[in-house]
């Protein structure tokens, strides 16, 4: 079965539209194989939020004995939905990203040992996303989705050097760490949705916050050399199976 990445880059939107001054908000991410439920690796994220925008950050990788499996950095600098990014994983030899969005169109790359550097350019749509983009599309979007509204919107995948349509619908009302929640489902707006396996994401519908993430991650299982599919969880305290020895957040 064919697979799109969607890198993962999730801020936990706790934003006042009020705020003046330059917040950074860090926390963790725990993912889980999501078939199996075996930890697989802790998300260490620095985000800096500025008058309610998330305008950039830095995520790091660990796996579950603490070994560093890479990074990514990306700024909004150039659009509010489509960042400027790098991913990389050293360890498995991969890299890639968005090095230049502007209205002749969307420029990515990646880079692989066994394919070298690859490059290749999309246009530029109004109502598109990228990489972790596509939470700050939901984010802005939230009040439609929860009222029941589809949204439809270019997905631009630099691990393919493409863009797709997609779209995004709430799916039902559940529950995280015992308050309200609801699951919104983001998947191909085409024939496309019968090869890729849809995310599922749970959000709390009052602050927009992300709770969990459902779906293929941006982290390459060595031993197979493709993405991981997993389960990854924002606890508001780290979950016993959790490695003892996280990471700082500093």
């Amino acid at each position: 079965m064919k697979r799109i990445a969607l890198p993962l880059l999730p801020l936990l939107f706790a934003m006042s539209a009020a705020q003046a001054d330059p917040e950074v908000q860090r926390f963790y991410g725990y993912a889980y194989d999501l078939a199996s439920g075996k930890y697989l690796y802790t998300e260490v994220y620095h985000e800096e939020i500025e008058q309610g925008r998330w305008t950039g950050g830095h995520t790091s990788y660990y796996d579950a004995d603490g070994k560093r499996l890479g990074e990514k950095t990306l700024s909004f600098a150039s659009d509010p939905y489509v960042p400027l990014y790098t991913l990389s994983l050293p360890g498995v030899g991969y890299a890639e990203g968005i090095s230049k969005v502007g209205p002749d169109g969307v420029e990515m790359f990646k880079e692989s040992r066994e394919s070298g550097r690859q490059i290749g350019t999309v246009p530029k749509l109004q109502e598109m996303a990228a990489d972790s983009g596509f939470h700050s599309y939901l984010y802005q979007h939230m009040p439609e989705l929860v009222a029941g509204k589809t949204l439809k919107f270019q997905f631009a995948v630099a691990g393919q050097l493409e863009s797709y349509s997609f779209r995004a619908r709430k799916t039902g009302d559940t529950q995280f760490e015992g308050k309200p929640a609801i699951q919104i489902k983001v998947d191909p707006d085409s024939l496309l949705r019968y090869l890729v396996d849809p995310l599922i994401l749970t959000y709390d519908p009052q602050s927009r916050r992300l709770l969990e993430y459902r779906g293929i991650s941006n982290v390459i299982n060595p031993a197979t050399g493709r993405p991981y599919n997993a389960r990854i969880a924002y606890y508001s305290k780290p979950p016993d199976d959790a490695p003892k020895n996280l990471p700082p957040l500093d």
